[in-house]
């Protein structure tokens, strides 16, 4: 018999909501397991590996881009970061989301989680499974949160074959589409929230 029979038990359900208080006193690696959905616990899924190289990649591409963003500009500090907690909102109850790469401006560490005010862009990969979270639940969320900008990734094959990249109309607080970066047609080149050059080599046989 599998063990979510001898698991599901009353005494096993969550006593009560999480708040952004608790959040921040639960054991670390309790929290590196689960996001937060209006206070409830939810299980993350580990990701695949294709899955954890197209963020990793796509993550230290944003990050070159950051860093000749400021340099170019003088435009403040930009840091990025992958599987970060990220505070959507407090109430009426908490949600904290741990998106597969953030573009933020520079906070201290203690910072944790990182408030939505300072992040720029949010990129989530999608795997099987995830579809509908991602596609979904995710852009929607973050797009009520007020994040700027949202990238979803699409990984076929073990190589990401597409970049979605939606920007928040504020006036309908929903993401629009702002355009489709494709391998196949050698798009390049994203230009907000900064100018990030795509390497479609990196971001193939993922799975090696």
């Amino acid at each position: 018999m599998s063990a979510i029979f001898d698991w599901a038990k009353s005494d096993n359900l969550q006593p009560e909501p999480i708040t952004l208080e608790i959040w921040r006193q639960l054991p670390e690696d309790f929290c590196r397991e689960v996001e937060v959905v209006n206070g409830e616990a939810i299980r993350a899924e580990s990701p695949t590996r294709p899955h954890q190289k197209a963020a990793r990649r796509l993550a230290n591409m944003l990050e070159s881009a950051a860093e000749a963003h400021v340099r170019q500009y003088q435009d403040g500090c930009l840091d990025v970061e992958t599987d970060f907690d990220v505070v959507l909102w407090e109430l009426p109850r908490t949600t904290i989301r741990r998106p597969d790469v953030a573009l933020f401006e520079c906070a201290p560490p203690e910072v944790r989680p990182l408030p939505t005010s300072l992040v720029k862009l949010i990129i989530e990969v999608v795997s099987p499974g995830t579809e509908k979270v991602d596609v979904a639940e995710k852009k929607a969320e973050y797009a009520l949160a007020g994040i700027p900008w949202y990238w979803i990734v699409w990984v076929v094959d073990n190589s990401v074959k597409s970049i979605e990249v939606h920007v928040l109309d504020h006036a309908f607080g929903q993401y629009r589409p702002h355009g489709v970066l494709d391998a196949r047609s050698s798009e390049t080149v994203a230009e907000l929230p900064i100018r990030v050059t795509i390497d479609w080599d990196r971001l193939t046989e993922l799975s090696l």
